[in-house]
């Protein structure tokens, strides 16, 4: 399991880095609010969304369609949406619509790792 991890890790880019070096340069007061999420061992896609939404906040609706079409999730990932969806008992549509996605791809996931849960 921490081989699959560290394979993970050396291919993606390193979002903690990142978020941290942009954080002091440019927004150095909203560090506090970003060092919960900074400080965990692993960053999820799910992290990252959010670390993206508290330093630069809301984008406008162009940009918002154009990044949503390049996000991919991992099954970690798409576990934890879908442990999102149960705990709060919300329905596809109320999903999709948090994590700005498809109703049809949440569907889709239920179906694939329904039993998983």
């Amino acid at each position: 399991m921490k081989e699959k991890l560290n394979e993970q890790t050396q291919q993606s880019p390193d979002y903690r880095l990142i978020f941290s070096d942009i954080i002091d340069k440019k927004f150095p007061h909203k560090k506090k609010d970003c060092e919960r999420i900074l400080k965990k061992d692993y960053l999820s896609a799910l992290d990252i969304i959010t670390l993206n939404q508290m330093i630069f906040g809301v984008s406008d609706k162009e940009a918002e369609n154009f990044n949503q079409k390049h996000r991919s999730y991992n099954k970690a990932d798409i576990l934890e949406i879908l442990n999102y969806q149960k705990n709060n008992r919300l329905s596809n549509l109320q999903t999709s619509i948090k994590f700005k996605t498809s109703r049809n791809t949440i569907a889709k996931w239920r179906k694939l790792y329904n039993n998983l849960n």
